[in-house]
């Protein structure tokens, strides 16, 4: 009997598993029948932060997403094998050093800020192969762009590379003199 089971949970195993982690920021694509006569399918998406993952990398294995929906808090777990979930994409990454971020039920605001990682809108379930594109050759019309070195910005560049002095602040001795006059 254990047998048949294992191949039926074999077979109901998605094989493009993401590499989904507590602190990503991710999107989650799900099928929902439609509740009209015409019946038909709706793509929901449902975007939010991991806080938890259990249940390791098999059959049962979860994720549980939080976003914040007009105020009100709104965790959903999801099975990672659903066949509901078409897609799932990772918006953001973050740093953390907790495997289950409960703790970010009490945040808010700018307290609920994480330090993120750059690796936007990667899409994990479908692959894309980016063809190479040809140099564009200059005229001598148009000026080649500046490459900027990894410590500065664009806007420093524009800048001149100098960041502006902050004005001393004020004591109350000075502004006490500066009423009196």
């Amino acid at each position: 009997m254990s047998k048949k089971l294992d191949i039926f949970n074999k077979a109901q195993l998605k094989q493009n598993i993401p590499d989904i982690r507590p602190g990503d920021v991710v999107r989650v694509f799900l099928k929902l029948a439609e509740k009209t006569k015409a019946g038909g399918q709706r793509t929901q998406v449902f975007e939010g932060l991991v806080i938890a993952i259990k249940h390791g990398k098999g059959i049962n294995a979860t994720f549980t997403v939080r976003k914040i929906s007009l105020g009100v808090g709104v965790e959903r777990i999801f099975p990672i094998h659903c066949p509901t979930i078409t897609k799932i994409e990772l918006v953001k990454r973050s740093r953390v050093r907790r495997a289950k971020l409960y703790y970010m039920r009490e945040r808010r605001g700018k307290k609920a800020r994480m330090k993120t990682k750059e690796l936007l809108g990667v899409n994990w379930t479908e692959p894309k192969e980016e063809a190479p594109t040809p140099a564009k050759a200059t005229d001598g019309k148009e000026k080649p762009k500046e490459k900027l070195s990894e410590g500065k910005s664009s806007e420093a560049s524009s800048k001149g590379g100098k960041k502006k002095a902050k004005p001393k602040e004020k004591t109350k001795k000075e502004l006490k003199k500066k009423e009196s006059k």
